[in-house]
């Protein structure tokens, strides 16, 4: 059994009383020998407010314990909520309005309808977090999920910074802990100071301040989407990630974060994904393939929730995504679970650094193919999206291995 996992599986529906709870962690080694160690007491979640820089906490659905960086304000656009309305209507999709007809299918501008309906959009507060490294290899979530390109023009390259996440406001428990060191990543002491006369009595240090200002084009989460399907709920959050010339054209990035949860009590297995990407420059292309990066994961009860991250390629400065993952229960019924429709949005570029150097994050490698060989001319493709996103198997020291990926690898590219 993972370190929290037990305690987590009673966490995930956690109604408390009262807080004067102790969190423990189990730890095991190879003989499967279990011991219980103490980390920290839990705290009253807030229902209103903000989290402050410092805190820790364990994630609600994930279970790893974690210290919040610096929040962000999103716009969430949560289509298990609409307004109908009638006829042809305008979508709300993140960057702006996208016309749809009233039945429902995809209209001239590639985008999908939601059965003319309007898309309610409400502010929710998310986290920049840092993930304990002793937590990351049983989480069900990618730890190396944040990517950014390479800082020179022509470099090919992604670079990930590992244990870094986004969290939602209502999926943190906040607990405290006497140690001065509570959490193990490597950026821990280079972003706080241990004040103990603060509260929380970790507070941020100018590194991280600065790498905050520089990485805010990359970083910054202000669009969520989610949309539930027969008791399974999509959540995907698209980042923009800049814009390569190549000899032939200009090629824009973003990355997707999808997160799946199973809401009902039925376990469900991810088969296939199908995803439509729609172009500005006119190209709408169909992507299929097995599973989602490598995997087929099964979503039960006990371990309802999986998250992954992706890249997408277009040669046009914006454009539109949505999809279906086509999903089996264990009673055999297979279905179609709707990928809410999301607008890929560029920014005026920003060529600085993306500061993973002068912060020293722990990079390890990992190596894939050329972004340029993304094409614009076909409308039908199978891919695998398993290299970019998977982890990296080195466990080279960050100051002698950074982590050098190829975005165009098992992407979905447009």
């Amino acid at each position: 059994m993972s370190p929290l996992m037990s305690k987590v599986l009673s966490l995930h529906q956690f109604r408390p009383v009262a807080f004067n709870l102790v969190v423990r962690v189990f730890s095991v080694s190879v003989h499967q020998n279990t011991r219980l160690a103490e980390v920290g007491r839990l705290e009253l979640p807030k229902a209103q407010g903000k989290y402050e820089t410092g805190q820790l906490f364990l994630h609600r659905v994930f279970g790893y314990r974690g210290v919040i960086l610096f929040p962000w304000l999103a716009r969430v656009y949560d289509r298990d909520l609409p307004n109908q309305t009638k006829g042809g209507n305008q979508l709300e999709s993140g960057g702006g309005t996208v016309a749809t007809g009233g039945g429902g299918g995809t209209t001239t501008n590639g985008s999908q309808g939601t059965q003319g309906k309007e898309v309610q959009k409400k502010t929710h507060t998310f986290y920049q977090v840092l993930i304990d490294q002793r937590d990351c290899p049983y989480i069900r979530a990618q730890t190396e999920a944040v990517t950014f390109l390479g800082n020179q023009e022509s470099s090919r390259s992604l670079y990930a910074i590992p244990g870094l996440d986004y969290v939602a406001h209502e999926d943190i428990l906040p607990y405290s802990s006497g140690e001065h060191h509570p959490l193990q990543h490597e950026l821990f002491d280079k972003f706080l100071a241990h004040q103990p006369d603060k509260d929380p009595p970790f507070v941020a240090q100018e590194t991280l301040r600065a790498w905050q200002k520089k990485n805010h084009p990359w970083l910054e989460l202000s669009d969520v989407h989610k949309e539930t399907t027969e008791g399974i709920r999509v959540t995907v959050i698209p980042f923009y990630m800049g814009c390569r010339e190549t000899p032939a054209a200009s090629v824009y990035w973003w990355r997707y974060c999808i997160r799946l949860e199973n809401l009902g009590e039925l376990s469900v297995q991810l088969r296939e994904r199908h995803w439509r990407i729609f172009s500005l420059s006119g190209t709408l292309e169909t992507v299929r393939g097995r599973g989602v990066v490598g995997q087929e994961p099964v979503l039960s009860p006990r371990l309802p929730a999986f998250q992954y991250s992706s890249h997408v390629s277009l040669q046009a400065p914006s454009g539109h995504m949505w999809g279906t993952f086509r999903m089996e229960r264990e009673d055999g019924h297979m279905f179609d679970c709707r990928i809410p429709p999301f607008s890929l949005e560029s920014k005026p570029d920003d060529n600085s650094s993306t500061g993973v150097e002068e912060t020293g994050a722990p990079l390890a490698a990992s190596t894939s193919s050329d972004p340029a060989a993304s094409g614009v001319t076909s409308s039908t493709k199978n891919t695998d999206e398993s290299t970019t996103s998977k982890p990296p198997t080195t466990n080279a020291p960050s100051s002698q291995q950074p982590n050098t990926k190829k975005p165009g690898d098992g992407d979905d590219s447009a």
